[in-house]
């Protein structure tokens, strides 16, 4: 097996009805004054915001709430946060939401002890936090696995930049996952979340050292249950098993079990960055249009792999390889248009974006000075050729 470091330190408190003890494991963590961040309206129009604030007030904890984040959440709206709210005497962050409310809430809790360091430094890669303020979430959308991960990603509205940047001061201290949380999500919603945690898969899974037995049996059999059960959940809303397999898988494949002795890829997420930035594209629909031309372009390099991944995920019985990868290729393509995605930038965005890809390969190699991907590493050149093959 090839080596590795683990750790993931958050605290899981899953199943129905665990929103109750929100308040209990905030006090746990030291938490006495609190920030609660939330996204556009719904978790108050639904209750949720009510209970989650109760439970603080059973244990006697003083709180502030603040909401409005939106999806493909804004650095300008976090560093409005930290401004607004640093001399409030706030010690806790809590998260009421999904991907996106989850990541402002770890921009904040960040910002909030790093006045010497300008927010936007950190998504730059300049350096790393040393501290952060802690983080809980109460999680309402099963997708982007943020409620167990290191990653905070952020949009520069004014750079019209998509950036995020990994650090274990990110890890939240708890996370309440309770599926039922889920059931009133509009269908699309609930796709680009199936979407987002197979990539988080897929990401780790094609790398260019792949030598752990166990660490392809954790990926390809949450990507078969996140398969099996998203479908599920998309034909029925209520369905708990289904809801609450895809929300547990979520966490799963961004926690760091998932590759754990491979190197990350991500070349598909870096890809979907500047959708994202730039028409405001749904990451879960960013990520499923640019995969299908991303795996028509890498899969030669190793074509073993691939067929591994069609024969052991989708149950391909093609007997050659390069036939067994193409046929796995076409299976994920067709998994996302079935679930309602679109799998072509074309279809997300609109034919305009045939006059964009040079601005959107600017943006994706940083003005030319990056390559992506460690499965294949992508230059401008490459980028371009997935891009045009993506419309």
């Amino acid at each position: 097996m090839n080596s590795f470091s683990f750790w993931s330190p958050t605290k899981v408190i899953f199943g129905e009805g665990t929103v109750a003890q929100t308040g209990s494991e905030v006090r746990a963590f030291g938490g006495k004054n609190v920030l609660v961040i939330y996204g556009s309206g719904s978790a108050a129009k639904s209750g949720l915001l009510d209970k989650v604030t109760q439970s603080l007030k059973d244990e006697g904890l003083e709180y502030l709430c603040v909401g409005g984040v939106q999806p493909n959440p804004l650095l300008e709206f976090a560093i409005k946060i930290i401004e607004d709210y640093k001399n409030k005497n706030i010690d806790f962050i809590l998260a009421v939401g999904g991907g996106s409310t989850i990541d402002t809430a770890k921009a904040v809790a960040t910002g909030l002890v790093s006045d010497e360091v300008s927010l936007w430094d950190y998504f730059l890669r300049k350096t790393l936090p040393k501290k952060a303020m802690p983080v809980g979430v109460v999680l309402t959308i099963a997708a982007a696995g943020s409620e167990t991960s290191d990653s905070c990603v952020l949009t520069n509205k004014a750079l019209g930049s998509k950036r995020g940047f990994n650090s274990q001061t990110n890890r939240p201290k708890f996370a309440i996952m309770d599926p039922v949380l889920t059931y009133t999500l509009p269908p699309y919603q609930v796709a680009c979340g199936v979407v987002d945690m197979m990539m988080h898969a897929l990401d780790r899974y094609f790398a260019p050292d792949t030598d752990n037995a166990v660490t392809d049996e954790i990926s390809e059999g949450l990507m078969r249950a996140i398969i099996k059960y998203g479908k599920i959940a998309m034909e029925n809303p209520l369905d708990y098993k289904a809801r609450s397999e895809i929300m547990w898988a979520g966490g799963l494949t961004h926690n760091g079990i998932a590759g754990l002795g491979q190197t990350l890829d991500f070349a598909v997420h870096q890809l979907g960055h500047p959708l994202s930035a730039k028409y405001d594209t749904a990451h879960g629909t960013s990520l499923a249009v640019t995969w299908p031309s991303w795996a028509r372009y890498v899969y030669r390099d190793d074509i073993a792999r691939f067929a591994k991944f069609a024969r052991d995920v989708w149950g391909v019985v093609e007997v050659d390889d390069e036939a067994a990868a193409v046929a796995g290729i076409n299976a994920t393509e067709e998994y996302f248009r079935s679930i309602g995605i679109p799998v072509t930038l074309t279809e997300a965005v609109g034919e305009s974006v045939r006059n964009d890809i040079d601005e959107l390969v600017e943006l994706c190699s940083f003005g030319r000075t990056r390559t992506i991907g460690s499965f294949k590493v992508l230059d401008y050149s490459d980028i371009r050729a997935i891009y045009q093959a993506a419309v």
